[in-house]
C-alpha cells in the first residue's frame, strides 16, 4: 500500500469515501442516468439497480427510526448521497448508506443520489465497518465487536486500527479488552445494566469467579462507577490481607465450594466468602455495607 493510500485511510470514513482520482468539482457534479461508467461522480441511480453490501456488519435497523427517516426523505429527499461501486453494466453495489437506501424504498422513491467510486472487496468491508462504528447509537460492546472484526478482516495491528479510526491506541485497546469479559458481563454491557466505566473497573479483577461476583454485586446494588472501583479494590485486597492475618490456616477452596460461594453471591446480591479448614469446619462470611443493605439481606434469607 502506498504512503498516499495509507494517509487517506488514516483519516477515517470521510477519506475512505473519497476516491484518489476525484476532485471537488467531480464530486459536486450530479449526473442523471445510470449508464455513466466513470467513477468519482454523484449520480441518480434507480433503486432496483443497487444491491446491498454483502459485507454490511449491521443486521438490525430500528423500525421507528427508519420510518421517521422515510418521512423526511418524502419531503426533503436524501440530503447525503449513498456510496456505491459499479459491479457490472447498470448494476451497483452499496458500500455505505443502507439505512438511507431502505428508507428511500419505504418512502416510495424510484431512484437515489449515489456517489460512485472504485473500491476493492477489502475497502468495501473497511468502509462498511467504519461507517457502522461511527453510528451514535452503538453500545460499547457493539463498538468492540466492530473493532475486532475490522482488525481481523483487514489484518490490522492495534496501532494500525487506531490510525484507521482516528483514535488513541489506549482507547482501542480498552474496547477490545471488553471481549475478554465473561459472557454474563458482556450481556450486561449490551443491555446497559453497566457502563463502559463499570466494565473498565471490573476488568482489573483477574479471577473470573471474583469478577462475576463483583459484576453481580454492582448490578444488584446499582453501584456507580466510583463505587464499583472501590468494590474492585475490596475484592483484590481483602482476601490477601485476611490470608496473612488468619489465625487458622485454611486449605484452598475446592471447586464445589467455590460453586456454592458463587451461587450464594448471586442469590444474595453481595459478596459471600466460604472459609473451610482441613477438617471440614469453617465459616460463611456475608458482606453488607449499611443498615439498609443488612435489612435487605435478612429479608432475602428469610424468604
Amino acid at each position: 500500500m502506498t504512503d498516499k493510500k495509507k494517509s487517506v485511510l488514516g483519516r477515517g470514513l470521510g477519506a475512505l469515501l473519497e476516491s484518489n482520482d476525484t476532485s471537488d468539482r467531480t464530486r459536486e457534479k450530479i449526473t442523471n442516468g445510470p449508464n455513466v461508467s466513470q467513477a468519482g461522480v454523484v449520480m441518480n441511480i434507480p433503486l432496483e439497480q443497487i444491491e446491498v453490501n454483502p459485507f454490511q456488519p449491521r443486521t438490525t435497523f430500528e423500525e421507528e427510526s427508519l420510518n421517521e427517516l422515510a418521512d423526511s426523505i418524502r419531503i426533503h429527499g436524501v440530503i447525503q448521497p449513498i456510496t456505491v461501486r459499479k459491479v457490472q453494466n447498470n448494476k451497483f453495489q452499496l458500500i455505505a448508506g443502507e439505512r438511507r437506501l431502505r428508507a428511500s424504498k419505504l418512502a416510495g422513491k424510484k431512484e437515489i443520489a449515489a456517489y460512485v467510486r472504485t473500491a476493492s472487496d477489502q475497502e468495501s468491508i473497511e468502509i462498511a465497518l467504519i461507517e457502522n462504528i461511527q453510528r451514535e447509537d452503538l453500545n460499547p460492546l457493539e463498538i468492540s465487536i466492530n473493532y475486532k472484526r475490522l482488525q481481523d478482516e483487514c489484518d490490522l495491528t492495534q496501532e494500525q486500527l487506531a490510525e484507521r479510526l482516528g483514535k488513541n491506541r489506549s482507547t482501542v485497546t480498552n474496547f477490545l479488552r471488553l471481549l475478554r469479559l465473561p459472557p454474563d458481563v458482556q450481556a450486561g454491557l449490551r443491555d446497559e445494566k453497566i457502563t463502559m466505566g463499570h466494565a473498565k473497573a471490573l476488568m482489573s479483577i483477574d479471577n473470573p469467579v471474583s469478577l462475576l461476583s463483583a459484576y453481580k454485586e454492582t448490578t444488584s446494588r446499582g453501584l456507580s462507577v466510583r463505587q464499583t472501583e472501590d468494590l474492585v479494590k475490596d475484592y483484590s485486597d481483602k482476601p490477601r490481607r485476611k490470608a496473612a492475618t488468619a489465625p487458622n490456616k485454611l486449605t484452598e477452596v475446592p471447586f464445589a465450594i467455590k460453586k456454592m460461594q458463587e451461587q450464594l453471591t448471586s442469590h444474595l446480591g453481595t459478596k459471600v466468602l466460604i472459609n473451610r479448614s482441613a477438617d471440614g469446619k469453617g465459616e460463611i462470611l456475608i458482606r453488607f455495607y449499611n443498615d439498609d443493605d443488612l435489612e435487605r439481606l435478612v429479608e432475602t434469607m428469610s424468604e
